[in-house]
C-alpha cells in the first residue's frame, strides 16, 4: 500500500511538471524552421533596412533562417493584417513603425486593433526626423524661424510624404507647440526635388534621406526632433531646446500575432536586443542617423500604447484625414 500510494504521488507529481517541461522544451526547440518578418513596406526604406540587419543576427543567433517578406501597401495595413491573421506561433513576425500608431486613429475602418491584435516583441530602431529648410529661407536658427513663420503666418510650406504620415503628424505637432501657421503639402512621390528647388520651404523630414543634402550645403537644417543631438548631426540642436516638450521619432519594433506564446516572445526579445546592442550593430545604426531602441515585452508595449495616444491626438487635433 505504502509503494503504491508513493507511486501515485510521483506520477501526479510527474504530470503536473508537464505543462512547465512542455513550455521550456518549446523555448528550447523555437525557431525549428524558417521564421519570416513581414515589412510592411517597400525594400530600402528604412524600416526594411533595420529589419534585414536585425533578421541577418538572429538567423546567426537561432540558427534558422529569418526572412524578411516585403508587403506595402495601405499604408502598412495590409502587411499589418497578413500578421494578424497569421498563425500565434512565433513563425510570422511583423516590423511595427510610428505608422502602425498612427494609423489607429487615422483610419476608422481598419479590421484589426492594433494593441489587442499585435504583441508586443521588441524594440529595433529610433530616428528622430530633421527639420530642413531650403538655403532661401531668411532663418540659420530654430528661433529665427520660428520668429519669420509667425511674421508670415500660412506662407510657409513644408513637405510631407502623405497626409497622416510621421513627417506630417511631427509637423503639425511642431506647429500647435511652436504656436505657428505652417501649410502641409503632402506628396506621393519624392518631394525632394521640390524642396531643392524652393516650390516648398521646409521639411520634417527622415534622417538618411537628408544628411547628404545638409552635409553638401544644399539644404540647412535647423534642428533635430529627437530629446538629444543626434551623432548624425552633432553640431544641430535639438528642437525641444526651442520648443520644451517636443519630440517626434520615427521607429521600428517587432511584434507578432496576439496569443504567441510568452516563452517564445522572451526567447525573441533576448535575442533582438542581444543583436541590436552589438557594436557592430550600433555603427550601422549611426550611418542611418538611428539609434537602439532596446526595451523588454512590457517596455515596448507601454510604448506602443503611449505613442498611439500622442499622434491620435494630433490627427483628431489637426483633423487630418488619409489621402
Amino acid at each position: 500500500m505504502f509503494i503504491a500510494r508513493r507511486r501515485f504521488l510521483h506520477l501526479a507529481a510527474s504530470a503536473a511538471s508537464l505543462p512547465a517541461l512542455t513550455r521550456v522544451a518549446r523555448a528550447e526547440i523555437y525557431p525549428a524552421r524558417p521564421v519570416r518578418i513581414v515589412v510592411p513596406y517597400p525594400a530600402g526604406i528604412a524600416p526594411d533596412i533595420v529589419t534585414r540587419l536585425v533578421a541577418q543576427s538572429l538567423s546567426d543567433k537561432l540558427g534558422q533562417q529569418f526572412n524578411v517578406d516585403n508587403r506595402p501597401g495601405g499604408a502598412s495595413n495590409i502587411g499589418t493584417e497578413i500578421v494578424v491573421r497569421a498563425p500565434a506561433d512565433g513563425y510570422t513576425l511583423l516590423t511595427v513603425t510610428t505608422t502602425n500608431a498612427i494609423n489607429t486613429s487615422l483610419y476608422n475602418n481598419l479590421s484589426f486593433d492594433l494593441l489587442r491584435d499585435i504583441a508586443p516583441v521588441a524594440g529595433l530602431a529610433r530616428l528622430p526626423l530633421v527639420l530642413i529648410v531650403n538655403p532661401a529661407v531668411p532663418a540659420n536658427t530654430l528661433p529665427e524661424f520660428i520668429a519669420y513663420a509667425k511674421a508670415n503666418p500660412g506662407k510657409i510650406n513644408y513637405a510631407s510624404v502623405g497626409s497622416g504620415a510621421a513627417t506630417n503628424v511631427a509637423g503639425e505637432l511642431f506647429k500647435v507647440m511652436a504656436g505657428v501657421n505652417l501649410v502641409n503639402v503632402p506628396y506621393r512621390s519624392n518631394y525632394m526635388p521640390d524642396l531643392l528647388g524652393g516650390q516648398v520651404q521646409a521639411s520634417f523630414s527622415p534622417m538618411p534621406q537628408s544628411v547628404g543634402y545638409i552635409r553638401a550645403g544644399k539644404l540647412r537644417a535647423l534642428a533635430v526632433t529627437g530629446a538629444a543631438r543626434s551623432d548624425a548631426l552633432p553640431d544641430i540642436p535639438p528642437a525641444a531646446e526651442f520648443v520644451p516638450g517636443y519630440v517626434a521619432y520615427v521607429w521600428d519594433a517587432m511584434g507578432a500575432p496576439a496569443k504567441t506564446p510568452p516563452d517564445i516572445i522572451d526567447k525573441l526579445n533576448k535575442a533582438i536586443n542581444a543583436a541590436v546592442a552589438d557594436p557592430a550593430m550600433t555603427a550601422r545604426y549611426a550611418d542611418l542617423g538611428a539609434e537602439p531602441m532596446i526595451m523588454t515585452p512590457a517596455e515596448f508595449g507601454k510604448y506602443l500604447a503611449d505613442e498611439t495616444k500622442k499622434w491620435g491626438n494630433v490627427v483628431r487635433q489637426a483633423n487630418i484625414k488619409p489621402d
